[in-house]
């Protein structure tokens, strides 16, 4: 029986390595997943979004939201059951026992992971360029060849990192809600589009929804470090829901004041919409927005690569890929030649593909997953009653999310 086989999903034979050291508890956990989904959206794709659906934006992250949100407790019972590094692709393994579905998943979100990277690294020039004048390609270089070197370290040092960056990531949400809050009322003078004038209305919302799914994806992410959370049984679950709870909450109100502040066309033509939302709102320099908003793109960034390496690394380790990708450095203890690897594919892609593309890309990858876990999750419940002390979610959740998720990459295609 081969190391995929196995009912237990483990370190395939011939790795040499110590294992993942367990140095993240609750606390740090939500910064971390937190930190991942801010990073990937807010920052960089607000403008868009309001462009595909106008003043009707906030609806369509809202959609967006309930979408990712059935997922996000499905997988807070999946990762409670399986707390393990590349987690999808161990789901489908135990639902579905078919070992190209999970080589297939595994390599889909890891992929995912990487052209988020490679999106926020392509953010991360229009707010460099506030500050600076230097060649995007050379910026893109420089970037993910010190975001790899950080990840290379340690996950104790890269999630600490990642915590950091969050609560400053947060902390210029919250400034721009309050520098703009005073523009409000004026939302009650703009004509609204009504959902009831027709599909096109419609057509620009779900375009919208499906551009700012990107900005919710980054819960999946935090099941790939699974194996160095402490009680993961407890914390993988609470630790989802609450990085999914704040993320939501300040992306509305962000969306709603930047609406409120700056004309969507405006928006929808800015590189660095929050700097320019800051700089309507108050006539000031927005150089202390943007420096923050080059904190989010680089913490995305940052998790993105961290996520795929331990991808490559749980399926080497359960056979599903050579045993090269599952070697552990035995000094920093992390995936060393996968963490590479991984930094090598975003400077590519960052450099080949434009920000939409990339963003479009990642959420129709994203949402193939989405579908294939929640089925997961159906067929495991139909299967067996989930362990003692591991939070169950009701069948229709996953079947919601399943229905939800497919629903959304149709209308988004």
């Amino acid at each position: 029986m081969g190391a995929g086989d196995n009912n237990t999903p483990g370190v395939a034979a011939g790795i040499d390595q110590k294992g993942l050291r367990r140095d993240v508890g609750l606390r740090l956990f939500v910064l971390y997943g937190t930190g991942n989904i801010i990073g990937a959206g807010i920052y960089v794709l607000v403008g868009k979004v309001v462009g595909e659906a106008g003043y009707l934006a906030p609806l369509a992250f809202v959609l967006a939201a309930v979408i990712a949100g059935l997922t996000g407790l499905s997988y807070g019972e999946l990762a409670a059951r399986y707390p393990v590094s590349a987690g999808e692709a161990v789901y489908l393994h135990k639902a579905f026992g078919k070992r190209w579905l999970s080589v297939a998943a595994g390599f889909l979100i890891a992929f995912a992971g990487l052209v988020s990277a490679a999106t926020m690294a392509r953010g991360f020039t229009g707010y460099f360029n506030q500050f600076f004048s230097v060649n995007s390609t050379l910026t893109i270089i420089v970037l993910i060849a010190v975001l790899t070197g950080i990840a290379v370290r340690g996950i104790a040092e890269s999630a600490r990192t990642a915590a950091v960056l969050t609560l400053l990531e947060i902390a210029g949400l919250l400034w721009i809600i309050a520098v703009a809050s005073p523009a409000l009322p004026g939302l009650a003078d703009i004509e609204v589009a009504s959902l009831t004038d027709g599909w096109s209305v419609w057509q620009g919302v779900f375009a919208a929804a499906f551009l700012a799914f990107f900005a919710f994806i980054g819960f999946e992410d935090m099941v790939s470090i699974a194996e160095e959370v402490r009680d993961p049984e407890r914390n993988m679950p609470k630790g989802i829901l609450w990085a999914f709870a704040i993320s939501t909450t300040l992306y509305l109100l962000v969306t709603v004041v930047s609406i409120a502040v700056l004309p969507v066309d405006e928006l929808a033509a800015s590189e660095a919409p929050l700097a320019d939302v800051y700089k309507a709102a108050t006539q000031g320099s927005a150089m202390l927005i943007s420096a923050i908003g080059l904190v989010a793109v680089v913490n995305g960034a940052l998790i993105q690569i961290i996520k795929a390496s331990r991808v490559f690394y749980g399926m080497s380790c359960n056979g599903w890929l050579p045993k090269f990708f599952g070697v552990v450095h035995p000094r920093t203890r992390t995936p060393l030649r996968a963490t590479l690897i991984a930094g090598a594919v975003v400077m590519l892609l960052a450099l080949v593909l434009p920000l939409v593309s990339l963003a479009k890309l990642t959420s129709g990858m994203v949402l193939v997953v989405f579908t294939l876990v929640n089925l997961a999750l159906i067929r495991l419940k139909r299967m067996e009653a989930a362990p003692e002390g591991v939070p169950a979610v009701p069948m229709w959740v996953p079947v919601s999310g399943a229905i939800a998720s497919a629903g959304i990459l149709l209308a988004g295609f």
